[in-house]
């Protein structure tokens, strides 16, 4: 992966739904060469989808939680993954090392329904507790640095060849 593939990860990230005229003209390639190396960031596993960001209060999720999930066995197994995934309200589930087994963040439109989620997570076998963290606002949510340098800003787009 170059500067250039990482400059056009950058804009997917702003706009994923730009034409590949104007990502091309962004990072100095034509809408054929910029359409050719989404194609194999998408072929790599580098994108692993296109997707809307969508203001969960909008759409009455409201109420967001962080839940940590003891276990008394390891829970990455299949059936454990299965029961995470049909429970609409969890949008995301992580393994994780310190004082729990699961890192699982929560969305529901009240916290009555919450406190339901927390029940329905408690019920999955091998749950042994749950300590839940209620997020009151959100600063900000940021996407990944492409450029792995923590630099503010991309190197300039190479002047496009004739």
């Amino acid at each position: 992966m170059d500067d250039i593939d990482r400059m056009l990860l950058s804009e997917l990230q702003q706009d994923a739904t730009q034409a590949y005229a104007a990502l091309g003209k962004a990072v100095g390639l034509s809408a054929g060469a910029a359409h050719e190396r989404v194609r194999k960031l998408r072929e790599q596993g580098v994108v692993r989808r296109t997707t809307v960001d969508v203001d969960p209060a909008a759409v009455g999720r409201g109420v967001m939680a962080f839940v940590l999930v003891e276990a008394g066995s390891w829970m990455g197994d299949s059936p454990t993954r299965a029961a995470l995934e049909a429970l609409p309200e969890v949008v995301e589930a992580h393994i994780i090392a310190g004082p729990a087994s699961l890192l699982v963040k929560v969305r529901t439109p009240t916290t009555e329904e919450l406190q339901a989620s927390l029940r329905r997570l408690y019920a999955i076998e091998g749950v042994t507790g749950t300590q839940t963290i209620v997020v009151l606002e959100s600063f900000f949510e940021r996407s990944v640095d492409v450029r792995g340098d923590g630099s503010p800003e991309l190197p300039s787009p190479p002047a496009p060849s004739r």
